[in-house]
């Protein structure tokens, strides 16, 4: 099973609605940068917490296996 670039795009939008989401990947391995200002002030580690929040059902369901975030503020 995977899941296009799109939908993870999307699912990351859904959870996180002021970012903006470039996803690249081969259905297998994903990477997602992703420019937030909701990130400002926050650790790395809690950046990367808020993106695996809103792609949880996709990692659960199977669909997303490996995901390389670079989460950055504007």
């Amino acid at each position: 099973m995977s899941i296009s670039n799109e939908a993870v795009a999307e699912l990351i939008k859904a959870g996180i609605p002021d970012a903006t989401v470039e996803v690249t990947g081969d259905g297998y391995k994903y990477e997602a940068k992703v420019t937030s200002a909701s990130f400002e002030g926050l650790s790395l580690l809690k950046k990367h917490k808020m993106v695996y929040a809103a792609v949880d059902s996709a990692i659960t369901s199977g669909d997303l296996h490996a995901l390389t975030i670079i989460a950055l503020t504007p």
